[in-house]
């Protein structure tokens, strides 16, 4: 239920976004890069949703065992 809340916040904040450089266009094409990466943030997680890993996580490797009567060169 979050992931469709976040998804749903996501594409609000791109809709404002994309209003707010309709209705005052950015002044150069540096500020108007500058929108344009958070923007395609924004829609990319309200498109797709949380990534999951596609390679399944191995499990953490048992730590090494000494045994106390060895010492450590």
């Amino acid at each position: 239920m979050s992931s469709l809340l976040i998804r749903l916040v996501c594409g609000l904040l791109f809709t404002a976004m994309a209003l707010g450089a309709i209705v005052h266009p950015p002044a150069d094409l540096t500020q108007g890069l500058g929108m344009l990466l958070p923007a395609t943030m924004l829609l990319n997680y309200a498109i797709r949703g949380p990534r999951r890993s596609v390679l399944p996580k191995r499990p953490a490797p048992a730590p090494a065992s000494t045994s106390a009567g060895t010492a450590q060169p």
